[in-house]
C-alpha cells in the first residue's frame, strides 16, 4: 500500500516549487479587484488526507465540499470524484484504503475530539472498530506485511495510550504495548517488535525510548544533558534503523539515523532551518525530506539508489502537501497549495512523468489575479530580537490611501503561520484589510532559542512583539495608525483578550476565536489524554496548583474591567480544550463595561471549525464587526 504519514508530519511537509516565467513585453495594466462575498471564498474546498488504492488505480480524499468533511473517491488518471459518504454532523476524514478495497475513517461526535476508527465495506456500510464511550482512538499505521493495522487508545488509562494491533482478517485486537511510563506511542518496527516512543519532559526537552515486545524492556536512546529536543520518526523499511529527530548541539532540528543492532548514530539529513520530515517509501527506493525554510517548505524526493532529487513537472508555485507514495513505488499523490491558492490535489506517474491535476479546490467564481501573495517581512521588538511576520496587502492601493490593519496570531502557543491559503485572510484583504500574521517569539520553525524565548513570560514578552509590529505597519505609509486591531484563534485568541486588557490602548477591536481567558481553569481542565504533554505545558506556562498568582495575573478574565475597546467573541460549545464558561464570562465581564461585546457560539463545533456553514457564519460576523468598529470606528470607551 502506501507510506503511511502522521497526521503531525501532514501538516508539515510541503514542498516550494519555483515559477520563473517569461514576458513578451509589457505587462498589461491589471483591471481593478473585484470583490468576492464570504460565500464564494468558502466555496473553496479544503482537504483533509488522501490515499492512493492498492492497485493505484484510485485516489481517496476527504474534503468539505458539501459543507461537513465527507469521503470521496476518483480516478488516478482523473475524471469526476465520487462521494462515499454523507454525514451532514459530524466530520469525516480518509485514514486510506485495506488491500482489499475497503476504507477506514475517522470521525468524532461534534468536535469533541474524541475520535473513532470506521470501517466502510464496500458496499458503503460503516462500522465502528473502536465503539468504547470516553476514549480516543488514533490510527497508528497499516503493519508492513499488510495484515494488520495499529491503532493507539486510552480506553485503558484516560491518561495514557496503549499500541493495539488490529487484524484485517477478523477485525479483533490485540494489545501490543501497555503504557505506564507517561511515553507517547510513535512507530511500530516493520517486524512488530519493536515501539518507539517518546518521552516529553518539556515543550524544548525529550527522549527517544525502544520498547522491545519480546522481551518487555524499555531502553532509553538518547541520554543527554540540557535542553535537548529528541523525538522518534520512522522505522526503515529493512528494521533495521529507526530514525530520530533532535537538535542536539544544533539550534535548529535535524535527523540521525540508530542502529538497532550497534546503537551506532548517523547524521541523515541537517539543514540552515528546522528539517521537519524525513521518511523512506514502502520499500525505500525514495526518500521524502521537507525542511521548514521562513514559513515555507523545501521538500526533495530522494532517489535512494542515486542519491539524487527526483525532478519534477513544472507546477503552479507553492507548497506541496500530504505526499503519499504507493507501494509499488510507481505512483504518488500529493496537492499544492499557497497564500494566494488554495490547494489542488494531483497524482503523478513516477514512470511516464505525466502529471494530472484531479481536483481544484478554487471557486471558479474567483480570478485567481484578485487574490494576494503573502510576503515574508521582519521588524525588531522591544528588546531588539527580530519578529519575523507574514504581509497581506490588498490590491489597488491608492497614493496616500490609509487602510485599518488587523494583526493575525496564531496558536500554540508554539504555533507558526504559514504561507498557506487562508479564507479568512483573502477575504479581509479582498474588502480593503491590511492582514499581518505575526510569527512572535515562541513560535516554532525558527530555532530552539526563539522558540523557549516565551517560556513564563506568555501575555507579555509574545504581546509586545504583537504591539512592536504595529510599527512596522505603519512604516508601509499606508495602514492607518489608529485602526490596527488584533485577531486570534485558540493561543491566539487569548493574546487577542490579553492585548484589550493588559495594553488597553493598543489596539482598537479584538477578535477572539475559541480562546483562552482564564489560564487556571484552562491548565487545570486539559483532557486527560495529553498526558505528558499536559506536563510540559504546566512546566511552560505554568502549574495550576504552584503558580496559580502568576496565571492568575496573566489571566484577562480577572482584569477585564480594563477592557475597553470593541470585542468579538467566537465559540464552539463543544471545545474540549477552551470550555465554553470562559467565553460565556469574558462577555458578560466585559458588557460590564459598557463596551461594545458581540458574541456567537456554535452548538455543533469543538476547538476549531469542521461545517463550512459555521465558518461562513463567523467570518461573515468577523468582517462586519471590523467593518463596523474598525472601518468606520463606532463607539469605543477612550
Amino acid at each position: 500500500m502506501n507510506t503511511q504519514i502522521t497526521q503531525r508530519m501532514l501538516v508539515i511537509i510541503s514542498l516550494s516549487i519555483a515559477v520563473v516565467v517569461a514576458f513578451a513585453g509589457p505587462v498589461p495594466k491589471q483591471a481593478a479587484t473585484r470583490k468576492y462575498t464570504i460565500e464564494q471564498f468558502m466555496k473553496t474546498i479544503r482537504f483533509g488526507g488522501s490515499d492512493l488504492s492498492y492497485d493505484e488505480q484510485l485516489v481517496l480524499f476527504s474534503s468539505n465540499k458539501d459543507g461537513v468533511f465527507n469521503l470521496y473517491e476518483i480516478p488516478f488518471g482523473g475524471g469526476q470524484p465520487r462521494q462515499l459518504t454523507t454525514s451532514k454532523k459530524d466530520a469525516i476524514f480518509a485514514i486510506g484504503y485495506l488491500p482489499d478495497g475497503r476504507i477506514l475513517y475517522s470521525s468524532d461526535q461534534g468536535g469533541n475530539e474524541l475520535s473513532h476508527i470506521y470501517l466502510r465495506e464496500k458496499d458503503g456500510t460503516a462500522k465502528d472498530l473502536t465503539p468504547a464511550d470516553k476514549a480516543k482512538f488514533q490510527f497508528a499505521g497499516l503493519s508492513h506485511d499488510r495484515k494488520s493495522f495499529f491503532y493507539q487508545s486510552n480506553q485503558r488509562n484516560r491518561a495514557a495510550f496503549d499500541v493495539y494491533e488490529m487484524d484485517l482478517a477478523t477485525m479483533k485486537p490485540r494489545l501490543l504495548y501497555e503504557n505506564t511510563g507517561g511515553f507517547l506511542p510513535a512507530a511500530v518496527s516493520p517486524d512488530k517488535r519493536y515501539i518507539a516512543l517518546s518521552k516529553t519532559i518539556t515543550t524544548s526537552n525529550g527522549d527517544v525510548y525502544l520498547y522491545d515486545t519480546q522481551t518487555k524492556e524499555t531502553k532509553l536512546l538518547t541520554k543527554h544533558e540540557g535542553e535537548v529536543n529528541n523525538r522518534p520518526g520512522e522505522f526503515t523499511p529493512d528494521g533495521k534503523r529507526l530514525l530520530l529527530v533532535t537538535d542536539e548541539g544544533n539550534e535548529f532540528a535535524f535527523v540521525k539515523t540508530y542502529d538497532l543492532a550497534t546503537g551506532k548514530s548517523d547524521i541523515l539529513d541537517r539543514a540552515a532551518w528546522d528539517v521537519s520530515a524525513d521518511y523512506l517509501s514502502y520499500n525505500g527506493r525514495y526518500r521524502v525530506v521537507a525542511v521548514n525554510n521562513d514559513a515555507r517548505t523545501e521538500l526533495k524526493i530522494i532517489d535512494t539508489r542515486t542519491n539524487q532529487p527526483v525532478k519534477l513537472p513544472a507546477l503552479p508555485g507553492g507548497d506541496v502537501t500530504g505526499v503519499t507514495i504507493g507501494d509499488s513505488e510507481q505512483r504518488m499523490i500529493f496537492a499544492v497549495n499557497s497564500s494566494n491558492s488554495p490547494s489542488t490535489l494531483y497524482s503523478y506517474d513516477f514512470k511516464s512523468g505525466k502529471i494530472t491535476p484531479l481536483v481544484r479546490s478554487l471557486n471558479p467564481e474567483i480570478n485567481a489575479d484578485d487574490l494576494v501573495t503573502g510576503k515574508v517581512i521582519r521588524y525588531n521588538s522591544f528588546d531588539g530580537m527580530e519578529i519575523p511576520a507574514l504581509l497581506f496587502t490588498p490590491k489597488d492601493v491608492k497614493a496616500g490611501e490609509k487602510l485599518p490593519a488587523i494583526l493575525s496570531i496564531h496558536g500554540g502557543p508554539g504555533g507558526q503561520t504559514r504561507l498557506n491559503f487562508s479564507p479568512l485572510v483573502q477575504y479581509l484583504v479582498n474588502h480593503g484589510y491590511v492582514v499581518l500574521a505575526v510569527n512572535n517569539r515562541g513560535s516554532s520553525g525558527y530555532g530552539k532559542t526563539f522558540y523557549a524565548a516565551d517560556d513564563r513570560k506568555h501575555g507579555d514578552a509574545d504581546l509586545r512583539d504583537c504591539v512592536e509590529s504595529k510599527k512596522a505597519l505603519i512604516k508601509t505609509g499606508y495602514v492607518d495608525p489608529a485602526k490596527i486591531g488584533i485577531m486570534g484563534g485558540s493561543y491566539g485568541g487569548y493574546m487577542t483578550l490579553a492585548g484589550l486588557a493588559f495594553m488597553p490602548d493598543e489596539f482598537a477591536v479584538g477578535v477572539d476565536i475559541f480562546g483562552v481567558a482564564n489560564w487556571i481553569r484552562t491548565l487545570n481542565s486539559m483532557p486527560e489524554w495529553w498526558g505528558p504533554e499536559r506536563e510540559a505545558l504546566f512546566k511552560e506556562l505554568g502549574h495550576p496548583k504552584t503558580d496559580s498568582v502568576a496565571l492568575y495575573n496573566k489571566s484577562p478574565l480577572f482584569h477585564t474591567q480594563r477592557i475597553r475597546k470593541p470585542l468579538l467573541v467566537i465559540q464552539g460549545a463543544n471545545d474540549p480544550r477552551v470550555l465554553k464558561i470562559e467565553s460565556d464570562e469574558i462577555v458578560a465581564n466585559v458588557k460590564k463595561n459598557g463596551v461594545p461585546v458581540e458574541y456567537i457560539t456554535f452548538p455543533d463545533e469543538g476547538h476549531g471549525f469542521v461545517k463550512k456553514e459555521n465558518e461562513i457564519t463567523a467570518y461573515k460576523a468577523i468582517k462586519e464587526f471590523l467593518d463596523k468598529y474598525l472601518l468606520n470606528g463606532q463607539m469605543a470607551i477612550k
